[in-house]
């Protein structure tokens, strides 16, 4: 899938007009296919991106606002905790905990660029800044550590007992 992130950018980046939203939205596609139950079974998995990138898109222009990242202990859930029963809230917990997990297997540098991205929420021209590397290696690093992530939890999630 990493090999469609630079076109996708380009296409983003073009259609926003704005290289950071852009790359925000990419994230968010990225994420939302990398979580999605058929991404084994897809047959385009290129048209799926884009379209979930468009999709995205849409849905930010209809609310009128740009979409905020989300946070890694709420990366699927959507309702406020209080609104949640306690097994929704014990899953968001170990899902948290999973990702957490996976985060550790991760090198320090890619590790760090995503937690910059979506705890701290830099945009990439500034976390290259602070990590001192280039833009193309931060991106290349959140792909990564949003891919390593994906496939760790769902490991872990099939190996666990319910």
């Amino acid at each position: 899938m990493e090999q469609y992130y630079q076109g996708l950018l380009g296409y983003l980046t073009i259609k926003l007009r704005d290289r950071n939203l852009a790359a925000d939205v990419a994230h968010d596609a990225y994420l939302k296919v990398l979580e999605s139950p058929r991404l084994d079974t897809l047959e385009y998995p290129k048209a799926f991106l884009y379209r979930t990138a468009i999709n995205l898109c849409v849905d930010a222009f209809r609310r009128g606002v740009v979409r905020n990242s989300e946070s890694l202990v709420d990366i699927t859930a959507e309702e406020s905790p209080q609104t949640q029963s306690p097994h929704a809230t014990l899953y968001q917990l170990q899902r948290a905990e999973l990702v957490m997990a996976a985060l550790d297997e991760l090198s320090d540098k890619c590790r760090q660029a995503f937690l910059l991205r979506k705890l701290d929420g830099l945009c990439h021209d500034e976390i290259a800044e602070v990590m001192g590397i280039s833009k193309a290696m931060v991106e290349k690093h959140i792909v990564n550590a949003m891919k390593h992530c994906r496939v760790r939890v769902s490991e872990m999630e099939r190996l666990s007992p319910s």
